[in-house]
């Protein structure tokens, strides 16, 4: 009987050392935080955006060669800003386009919140979306997101962002396979499979919804327009077989680029010549070519 009572004794103490340690954890990965910007210069012009829950978000936005061009909307990734999507702007610019770049909330020089890996931050995506679109009068917009970026396109509790074209790079598939992908990392099996409940379920607790709520695969099922799945095959955080199963849940026109870019990080700043090579003909095909006058006539 003492036996068993201090087997239950030792099972019931390492339950909850491991219940406070993943909270730890989780808390840690959804803590915002703020850092300064270098601000924009001209052209470009550094603004506040506000959301549909009433924070402040920091934004850039550099015109293109007409005020009704078509633009691209910039979505880093987590823990980073968009100063991170500078040099994608300007080579932007210098096709023509216009583009917006923001800091998700608990990001950059934009209000503090918790980080929900894009369900909150849907809404300043929904926010900047509206602001480019309207800048532009109307014109055709793509997403670039990235990582955290491109989830907050697909899983915001308003439903999809209403982009005329979607890039996506290094997007996790689901919540549930992104923790258990990043535990496996670092820890052997089966420690994957049994800590991943202790940190995705805490989305009940701190957003209010279940953990296969987000589901960005899910999501981009239900887009009917273009998008362009970019992943790495030596990211191990968001596999090129869940890359894969991204491209196989668009129905219509969709394109997939594969390519040996490193780890997660290294595809999330993937910025070299063949890359934008093949933004640079998506956008063309999809979102159309930029007036070639200048922005002044």
């Amino acid at each position: 009987m003492r036996r068993h009572a201090l087997a239950w004794w030792l099972a019931g103490t390492l339950l909850a050392i491991g219940i406070a340690a993943s909270w730890t954890v989780g808390w840690r990965l959804s803590r915002g935080e703020q850092w300064p910007i270098p601000a924009a210069r001209a052209p470009a012009q550094d603004l506040r955006l506000r959301t549909s829950d009433g924070l402040s978000i920091a934004a850039t936005y550099r015109p293109g060669r007409s005020p009704a061009g078509p633009a691209v909307l910039l979505l880093h990734a987590k823990g980073q800003s968009r100063a991170s999507m500078a040099a994608r702007a300007e080579w932007l610019s210098s096709l023509g386009y216009a583009s917006l770049a923001i800091d998700f909330r608990g990001h950059g020089e934009s209000d503090l919140a918790t980080r929900t890996n894009g369900y909150r931050e849907a809404r300043d995506a929904q926010a900047a979306l509206a602001w480019l679109k309207e800048r532009q009068n109307g014109a055709p917009v793509a997403v670039l997101g990235i990582s955290l970026g491109g989830a907050a396109s697909l899983i915001g509790e308003a439903g999809l962002l209403p982009a005329d074209a979607l890039i996506l790079q290094a997007v996790y598939p689901d919540l549930r396979s992104a923790i258990r992908n990043r535990i496996a990392q670092r820890l052997p099996a089966p420690l994957p499979t049994i800590l991943e409940p202790m940190l995705s379920l805490q989305t009940l607790i701190r957003i209010g919804i279940a953990p296969s709520r987000l589901s960005p695969r899910d999501g981009l099922s239900r887009f009917k327009g273009p998008v362009l799945v970019m992943g790495s095959t030596g990211d191990e955080s968001t596999t090129a077989a869940e890359t894969r199963a991204l491209f196989a849940a668009l129905r219509g026109d969709r394109s997939l680029w594969l390519v040996d870019a490193g780890d997660h990080a290294a595809m999330c700043d993937l910025d070299d010549g063949l890359y934008r090579a093949v933004i640079a003909s998506f956008l063309r095909r999809t979102i159309g070519v930029p007036d070639v006058r200048p922005a002044e006539e």
